[in-house]
């Protein structure tokens, strides 16, 4: 018996996790070039708030740099830290903005805060009074009423010859509410309404369009674009073919492989009657790992609505969700696999190249931002390049 652990290198960890996910970086970084190119005449940014939307922060961040991404968007200054030490000539915006007590490390750390209300605002010029000249943007609210600056004080901030010289904003920002629904009248009310918010910053750079806004087309790219979801290969708008390549596949270890005779139930509440002798594969990923409950074939409300609960693919197959999802575990029904096709230690994809993110997304009654975002801190995460 050795006296201290023996180490293990990051692929055992990988080999051993009951749940991984695997970052494609090659397909993360193809997607931004198609989104760019998309962007026309604009500048592309890449947006890599909550953890580079669950693939990390750290690699996914450096990989957009590499690939030639120059502006960036983060949601907190804790990611704004971390993405400088990964992305070191890139412009990073905060979307949450400034707060009292963190102007030092906007300015240690050289990120530009979104300003997106008037008590942020008046911090702001509050902040310049003491340090000078820094860099700034303001989110100007168009019809969403989520965050922004109310449209007509954006405008009479843009015109008031009071406000100090060292108020220097070098973006306005919008974000479209229906950008996803191509045909939506509000597309074209937030445009409208926009482009009287470009027109006051004239000289500035703008922005409108996250993904879904980008295949909107040029008059929604003004000087920057800000894909996101695009980026993870998530899809961006509605009822159309997604054209964005795969970046993560999760899968959850098989733990046990079981026989049940027919009339037996599974999992919580007995939600499920097998018709058949059947076999089931228990996987090492529930609701707290971000598998959710809504996935589960029977027992939840949302079979009701969506009567399609969750698949998995494993040996080559879809294999339906068995039962009641749980906190750590979830049953899947491999009765129609050949015989010894699954095996304890096998691994069941449960979103990726071959169980399309939003379907699985569909299926839980939700999207894919929330999937791919809510995997927890249990997994094991490595990355790949070039790989087809």
């Amino acid at each position: 018996m050795t006296d201290f652990p023996i180490p293990f290198e990051d692929d055992d960890l990988f080999a051993s996790a009951g749940l991984r996910l695997t970052v494609d970086l090659t397909a993360l970084t193809e997607n931004w070039r198609d989104m760019a190119r998309r962007s026309g005449a604009a500048r592309a940014a890449a947006v890599v708030k909550a953890d580079a939307y669950g693939t990390g922060i750290e690699d996914a961040g450096e990989a957009l740099y590499m690939a030639g991404a120059r502006d960036f968007f983060v949601a907190t200054v804790d990611e704004g830290v971390t993405l400088r030490l990964y992305a070191p000539e890139a412009r990073i915006f905060v979307l949450a903005g400034i707060w009292p007590g963190t102007e030092r490390r906007f300015f240690e750390n050289d990120l530009v805060p979104v300003i997106s209300s008037d008590e942020q605002l008046a911090f702001w010029m509050a902040v310049l009074a003491d340090y000078g000249d820094y860099p700034c943007a303001l989110h100007v609210d168009t019809g969403f009423n989520r965050l922004g600056l109310h449209m007509d004080d954006a405008i009479a901030l843009a015109d008031d010859v009071s406000r100090p010289a060292s108020f220097a904003p070098v973006l306005v920002m919008s974000h479209l509410a229906c950008g996803d629904e191509p045909s939506h009248a509000m597309n074209r009310q937030q445009l409208e309404s926009f482009r009287r918010v470009s027109a006051a910053y004239e000289g500035i750079d703008s922005s409108l369009a996250a993904s879904a806004g980008i295949f909107l087309g040029e008059d929604y790219h003004f000087d920057l674009t800000r894909p996101g979801i695009a980026l993870y290969g998530g899809e961006a708008v509605c009822g159309r073919a997604n054209p964005m390549r795969p970046v993560a596949t999760a899968e959850a270890r098989i733990i046990q492989v079981r026989s049940v005779e027919a009339g037996e139930t599974v999992s919580y509440g007995r939600a499920l009657q097998l018709r058949r002798k059947s076999r089931l594969a228990i996987a090492s990923a529930g609701y707290a790992d971000g598998y959710m409950r809504g996935l589960s074939s029977g027992g939840v409300p949302l079979r009701q609505a969506v009567p399609q609960g969750g698949l998995g693919f494993i040996a080559g197959h879809k294999v339906p969700v068995a039962g009641r999802i749980t906190m750590d575990l979830t049953i899947f029904d491999i009765t129609d696999l050949p015989d010894n096709a699954v095996r304890a230690g096998d691994y069941v994809e449960l979103f990726g190249k071959n169980l399309p993110l939003d379907e699985v997304a569909r299926a839980a009654g939700t999207i894919g931002y929330e999937i791919l975002t809510s995997m927890g801190l249990r997994h094991e995460r490595r990355y790949v390049v070039d790989e087809e």
